[in-house]
C-alpha cells in the first residue's frame, strides 16, 4: 500500500500541486468488483483545498488515472454502518450516495479518521458521522497504526516543506564532492560534522578577534556622553535668558494687537458713517423741489421728477444690520416720510386739476365736430399729461393710494368727456344714415316702436313701401309675369330717372361709407388712448395675463382694482394687462351700446346692410387681434361682431321664410319668381361686399341654405301652380339659377350649379316630350300599340297580321296628318309655348329648337318601326324631314 501511496503521489498529484494523506481500496457494493482508490488530498498553496478523488487503474496498462474529484465542503454524511463490529461497508453522501466495500476495515477506519480531522483542520463545516466509533473521531488519543498514518500525515501537512531548486543544486554539488556520499551515508555524515567543527572553531577565533575593536568603540562612546552632557548645561543656561526676552515679546505682540483692534474699529466706523451720509442724504435743492417746485413747467417738472428719483433712493437703500436703530436714521426716515407724504399730496392735488382743466379745455371743442362725421383728437391733451409719467410711477411705486385715486378720478372725468363726445358722434352718422337734421326727428338709441320705424324706413324710399332685402320685402310680393312687375315698379318711383335697384346701391353704399368711417374713427381714438393709459399710469400692455379675468359688471361694481396688502405692499389680483382692460371699460363704456344701436338702425334701414357690416366688423376685429387679441378693442369689436352675425343670420333665416310663405296668382302665368330674382341680386351683392374678406365661410354657409330653400320653394310654386305647366316653371326658374351661378362663379355652389343645369335639361325634355304628343296623338298612339304587341313578343314582321295594327289602319292614320295639318299643328304648339313661356328668360327658340329635333327624332323612329314591322308595303309618311325643318323655320320667322 505504501508503494502504491508513493505512486500515485508522484505520477497523479505531485504535477497537480497536492498531497496525498490518506487512501483506501474500494470497490462499488452491489456490482461487478472492479477495484479503485479513494484518496484524501489537499493543495500545497494557500487557501488550501481539499478533496477526495477516485482514482482507477487504466485498462490499457499498469499507469493510475484520474477519475472523480469530489470538494470535502460538499461532503454532508459519513456513514460507517457499523460502530461496534468491523464491517468494510461505508457510504459518502455528496450530491447523491455512493456506496463503497473497502478491501480492510483497517484501511476504511483510517481513511474515515483522516476525513475527520482534515474537516476539524481545514473547514469546520458540519459533516455528520454516523454508525462510527467515537475513538475514531478523537485526535489526540493514539491508536497504533492508526495514529501514526494520521499523526505523520498532520506533521506532513504542517512541517514539510519541499526543496527549491537552488537548494536541490547546492546538495548535488555536496554530493559529487564525495564519491561515497550515497554508498556510504555514515561516512559523508563523519564528513560534514567534522567539517562543522571546524566552521564552529573559526567562528569562535573571530569573535575573540573582534573584542578589542569593541573596546575601542565603547570608550569612544563614554566621550560622546560627556560632549552631551556638556551641550545640555548650555542650552539650559541660553533657555533661561530667552525666558524673559519672551515675556517682553509677549506684552508687545499684545499691544500691537489692540492698536490694531482699534484701528480696525475705526476704520469700519468711518465706513458706516460715509455709507449712511452718502446714501441718505438729500440735497437741499431736491428738497425745495419737493416743496415748492413749479408742477406746470416742464423745467419744474423735471426738477420734481429728478428730486422724486432721489427721495425714492433714499428711503430705498439698503440699510445694514443695527442702522435701523440708530437715532439719526431714524429721524432722516422719517423726514424722507414726511416729505413723501407732502409730496404725494401736492402732485395728486395738481393732477386732479389738470383732468379737470383739461377735461373742460377738451369739452369747449366738440361743437366743431357736432357737424362732421369726425371724434375730436385728444393728442395735445395725452402729450401734456405725459410729461408726468415719471412722477406716476413714483406715486405708483410709493403711495398706491393716491395713486389708485387719481385712476379713479382720471376715469371719471374722461369716461363723462368720451361719452359726451361719442354720442355726438354717433347722433351725426345716424343723421347721415337717415338723411334727417339735427332740429328733425333725430333716431333715439333705445328701441323704437315697430310702427315707428316703418314709418321711417317708408319715408326713405317713397311711398312703394318696397325695401330690396328688407324684412317686409317678400311678404307683399305675389307671382306676377315679367311685365306687370316692371309697368307697376316704374309707377310707383318718383325719384328722377334713378330705378329702384339704383337707389338701393346708393343707399347701401352710402351707409357702407359711414359705417366704415364710424369704425375708422373709433379704432384709433381706442389705440391712442390704451397707449396713453399704458404710459402714464405705466402699466404693461404686454404682460403675461395671470390668473382668471373678471366679467365687466364685476369690474364696474367693484372700483378700479380689486386688491389686497401684504405689510403695505399692493397685492393686484388682476393684472397690470386687466387693469388697462377695465379702465379702457370704464372710459368707454358708451361704445358698444351706441355701436349696437346703430347696427341695429342700419338693419332696420336694409337687411342687406347686415352684409356690409359682417365684412367691415371682421376685417377690424381681425385688425385688432393682430395688434393685441385681449384688449379693449378687440373685446369689444368681436361682441359687436357677435351681434353683426346675428343680424346676418337673422336676415337669411327672414329670406328664407318668405321664400316658404309665398303665394302665387292663379291667374297668370308664373315666370321667373321673385325669390329666384332675389338670390341673384343677393348674390351679387354679396360677392361684392365679401370679396377678399375674412369671413367668407359665414357667406357660403348662407349661400347654401338660401339655395336649398330656393330648389325647394321653386319645386313647391310649381306644383301649385296652376296657370303654368310644372315643367315650365322649373325650367325657366333653374335656367336662371343656373345662369346666375354660372356668371357669379361661387366656388362653393358648384354641386348646385351642376344640379340646376341637370333640373333644366330635364323639365326640358319633358316639356317637350308632353308637347309634343298632342299635335300627332293618333300616330303616337298607334305606334305605342304597335311597340306594346312587340314587347308582349309578337315578331315585328308578323304585326301587319295584327286586325288593329293592319296595313290598312296604319294608312287611315298616316291620311290623317298630311303636310298642311303637321304644319298647322307645330304652328299651335308654337303659339302655345310661347303663352307659356316668359319674356325675361328668353327660352323661346331654345325650346322650340328641342321640339324640332325631338319631332325629327320621332319621325326617324316611325320610319323605322313602318320599315320593320311593314316590310315592302312602300307605306311613307306624307311629309319629309325637310318638310318639318322647313315648317320649323318659317313658323319660328312669322312670330
Amino acid at each position: 500500500m505504501t508503494a502504491i501511496k508513493h505512486a500515485l503521489q508522484r505520477d497523479i498529484f505531485t504535477p497537480n500541486d497536492e498531497r496525498l494523506l490518506s487512501i483506501v481500496n474500494v470497490c462499488k457494493a452491489g456490482k461487478k468488483k472492479r477495484n479503485c482508490f479513494l484518496c484524501a488530498t489537499v493543495t500545497t498553496e494557500r487557501p488550501v483545498q481539499v478533496n477526495v478523488v477516485k482514482v482507477k487503474k487504466s485498462d490499457k496498462g499498469d499507469f493510475y488515472k484520474r477519475q472523480t474529484a469530489w470538494a470535502l465542503r460538499d461532503l454532508a454524511v459519513v456513514d460507517a454502518k457499523d460502530a461496534v463490529k468491523e464491517n468494510p461497508e461505508f457510504d459518502l453522501h455528496f450530491d447523491k450516495v455512493y456506496k463503497w466495500v473497502a478491501s480492510s476495515t483497517v484501511e476504511k477506519n483510517t481513511f474515515i479518521s483522516c476525513i475527520w480531522k482534515l474537516n476539524q483542520r481545514y473547514l469546520r463545516k458540519k459533516i455528520d458521522f454516523i454508525n462510527v466509533s467515537s475513538q475514531l473521531l478523537e485526535e489526540s488519543v493514539p491508536s497504533g497504526e492508526n495514529q501514526s498514518v494520521a499523526g505523520g500525515d498532520e506533521e506532513a501537512v504542517d512541517e514539510y516543506q519541499e526543496l527549491n531548486a537552488r537548494e536541490e543544486q547546492d546538495i548535488e554539488i555536496m554530493m559529487e564532492g564525495c564519491e561515497y556520499a550515497i554508498s556510504n551515508a555514515e561516512a559523508f555524515a563523519e564528513k560534514l560534522s567534522r567539517e562543522l567543527q571546524v566552521l564552529d572553531g573559526a567562528n569562535i577565533q573571530s569573535i575573540m578577534a573582534s573584542e578589542k575593536q569593541v573596546n575601542i568603540l565603547m570608550k569612544l562612546l563614554d566621550e560622546a556622553l560627556k560632549e552631551v552632557d556638556q551641550i545640555e548645561l548650555k542650552l539650559s543656561s541660553y533657555e533661561e535668558m530667552l525666558q524673559s526676552v519672551k515675556e517682553q515679546m509677549d506684552q508687545i505682540s499684545e499691544s500691537n494687537h489692540l492698536i490694531h483692534l482699534s484701528n480696525t474699529n475705526n476704520v469700519k466706523l468711518l465706513s458706516e458713517i460715509e455709507f449712511l451720509v452718502n446714501h441718505m442724504d438729500l440735497a437741499k435743492g431736491h428738497i425745495k423741489a419737493l416743496q415748492e417746485g413749479d408742477l406746470t413747467s416742464s423745467r419744474g417738472i423735471e426738477a420734481c421728477t429728478n428730486a422724486a428719483d432721489a427721495l425714492l433712493q433714499c428711503m430705498n437703500v439698503a440699510l445694514r444690520p443695527g442702522h435701523d436703530m440708530l437715532h439719526a436714521v431714524k429721524q432722516q426716515q422719517q423726514r424722507f416720510s414726511d416729505l413723501r407724504e407732502q409730496f404725494a399730496r401736492r402732485l395728486a392735488s395738481h393732477l386732479n386739476s389738470v383732468f379737470v382743466q383739461k377735461g373742460h379745455d377738451q369739452s369747449s371743442t366738440l361743437a366743431q365736430h357736432s357737424v362732421e362725421l369726425t371724434l375730436p383728437n385728444h393728442h395735445p391733451f395725452h402729450r401734456d399729461l405725459l410729461r408726468y409719467a415719471k412722477l406716476m410711477e413714483w406715486l405708483k411705486n410709493t403711495d398706491y393710494g393716491k395713486y389708485e385715486g387719481l385712476t379713479k378720478n382720471y376715469m371719471d372725468y374722461l369716461s363723462r368727456l368720451y361719452e359726451r363726445e361719442i354720442k355726438d358722434f354717433f347722433e351725426v352718422a345716424k343723421i347721415k344714415m337717415t338723411g334727417t337734421t339735427r332740429e328733425g326727428k333725430k333716431f333715439a338709441t333705445l328701441p323704437r316702436k315697430e310702427s315707428a320705424v316703418k314709418q321711417e324706413t317708408e319715408s326713405l324710399h317713397g311711398s312703394s313701401g318696397k325695401l330690396t332685402g328688407s324684412t317686409s320685402s317678400l311678404n307683399k310680393l305675389s307671382v306676377q309675369s315679367s311685365g306687370n312687375r316692371r309697368s307697376q315698379s316704374s309707377s310707383l318711383l318718383d325719384m328722377g330717372n334713378m330705378s329702384a335697384s339704383d337707389l338701393d346701391v346708393a343707399d347701401r353704399t352710402k351707409f357702407d361709407k359711414i359705417f366704415e368711417q364710424v369704425l375708422s374713427e373709433l379704432e384709433p381714438l381706442c389705440l391712442a388712448e390704451q397707449d396713453f393709459i399704458s404710459k402714464f399710469f405705466k402699466l404693461q400692455q404686454h404682460q403675461s395675463i395671470s390668473g382668471t379675468a373678471t366679467s365687466e359688471a364685476e369690474e364696474m361694481d367693484g372700483g378700479v382694482l380689486s386688491r389686497s396688502y401684504t405689510s403695505g405692499v399692493p397685492q393686484t389680483v388682476s393684472s397690470e394687462k386687466d387693469m388697462i382692460r377695465q379702465m379702457m371699460t370704464k372710459i368707454f363704456r358708451c361704445i358698444e351700446p351706441e355701436l349696437n344701436n346703430l347696427i341695429a338702425l342700419g338693419d332696420k334701414i336694409d337687411s342687406f346692410n347686415s352684409l356690409y357690416m359682417l365684412v367691415k366688423m371682421s376685417h377690424h376685429v381681425w385688425t385688432a387681434q393682430n395688434v393685441d387679441p385681449a384688449s379693449f378693442l378687440s373685446t369689444t369689436l368681436g361682441n359687436v361682431l357677435v351681434t353683426v352675425k346675428r343680424n346676418f343670420d337673422k336676415c337669411i333665416s327672414n329670406q328664407m321664410k318668405q321664400m316658404d310663405e309665398v303665394k302665387i296668382s292663379k291667374k297668370s302665368k308664373v315666370g321667373i319668381l321673385p325669390f329666384v330674382a332675389e338670390f341673384e341680386e343677393f348674390a351679387a351683392l354679396a360677392e361684392s361686399i365679401f370679396k377678399n374678406a375674412e369671413r367668407r365661410g359665414d357667406l357660403d354657409k348662407a349661400y347654401i341654405k338660401l339655395i336649398r330653400a330656393v330648389f325647394v320653394s321653386v319645386e313647391k310654386v310649381a306644383n301649385e301652380s296652376q296657370k303654368t305647366p310644372r315643367d315650365v316653371v322649373m325650367m325657366e326658374n333653374f335656367h336662371h339659377i343656373f345662369a346666375t351661378l354660372s356668371r357669379l362663379k361661387i366656388s362653393c355652389l358648384e354641386a348646385e350649379k351642376k344640379e340646376a343645369k341637370q333640373k333644366y335639361t330635364d323639365h326640358l325634355q319633358s316639356y317637350v316630350i308632353y308637347s309634343l304628343g298632342q299635335p300627332l296623338e293618333k300616330l303616337n298612339h298607334f305606334f305605342e300599340g304597335v311597340e306594346a304587341r312587340v314587347a308582349q313578343g309578337i315578331r315585328e314582321e308578323e304585326v301587319s297580321y295584327q286586325l288593329a295594327f293592319n296595313k290598312q289602319e296604319l294608312r287611315k292614320v298616316i291620311k290623317e296628318y298630311p303636310g298642311k295639318e303637321v304644319k298647322k299643328g307645330l304652328d299651335n304648339l308654337y303659339k302655345k309655348v310661347d303663352k307659356h313661356l316668359c319674356e325675361e328668360e328668353n327660352l323661346l327658340q331654345v325650346v322650340w329648337h328641342s321640339m324640332q329635333d325631338e319631332f325629327i327624332r320621332q319621325y326617324k323612329h316611325f320610319e323605322g318601326l313602318i320599315a320593320r314591322c311593314y316590310p315592302g308595303s312602300g307605306i311613307t309618311m306624307e311629309f319629309t324631314i325637310q318638310d318639318i325643318l322647313d315648317y320649323c323655320s318659317s313658323i319660328a320667322q312669322s312670330h
